[in-house]
């Protein structure tokens, strides 16, 4: 018959046996369930498991979003190195846009990142630090200079970029050359003459 004080430890020797094998479980459930960050270039580079549920981040390229039945949208990630396609079947946030940063959650299924979840952030302090380096460029912005769109054609520099409305309201002259000069005022776009020189 065991004494007061055998039965004692033996309760504390399975308070501690129970909660030691609280804590591994707890450690096992934790890392089966936790999600790692990657880029296009990680799982290219055959650094995930098939099965791994995981966050993929990078840049919408420009021309790779298409829209399918229902809610399904297909469209191309990119690291800037890599690209990946991407499958998602629900409603995308409202800062998803073609060269915007992203990332989504899911798992790699024959080649396809199928998505449960796609965030869209615009500021890097809310982006996983990997992917804010990994697409930070000179310019401190979340694009590839130049960044390259999946139908080939790059867009425009802002810089290039020409409208109407940004021009003055006063009288504009024409550039001098073979075609002549006019003068005149900006309306709806037109500039409406007030006088015209061709020279001979």
């Amino acid at each position: 018959m065991m004494s007061k004080r055998q039965k004692r430890m033996a309760a504390v020797a399975a308070l501690v046996v129970g909660l030691a094998l609280t804590a591994v479980f707890g450690f096992t459930a934790f890392r089966k369930n936790m999600m790692y960050f990657y880029t296009p270039t990680d799982i290219l580079d055959h650094q995930v498991a098939d099965d791994a549920r995981l966050r993929l981040g990078g840049l919408v390229m420009v021309g790779s979003v298409k829209r399918g039945d229902g809610l399904q949208v297909d469209f191309t990630l990119s690291d800037c190195e890599k690209s990946l396609p991407v499958r998602y079947d629900g409603i995308l946030p409202d800062l998803f846009k073609e060269g915007q940063g992203i990332v989504a959650t899911g798992t790699m299924q024959n080649g396809v990142f199928v998505a449960d979840e796609v965030l869209a952030k615009h500021d890097e302090n809310y982006m996983p630090p990997e992917l804010a380096k990994s697409l930070k460029t000179a310019d401190g912005k979340h694009s590839c200079a130049p960044f390259k769109s999946a139908t080939g054609v790059s867009p425009a520099p802002r810089s290039q970029a020409v409208s109407s409305s940004s021009a003055p309201r006063s009288a504009l002259r024409a550039r001098e050359g073979t075609v002549g000069r006019a003068d005149g005022d900006v309306k709806g776009g037109v500039i409406v003459g007030r006088d015209a020189v061709v020279p001979s």
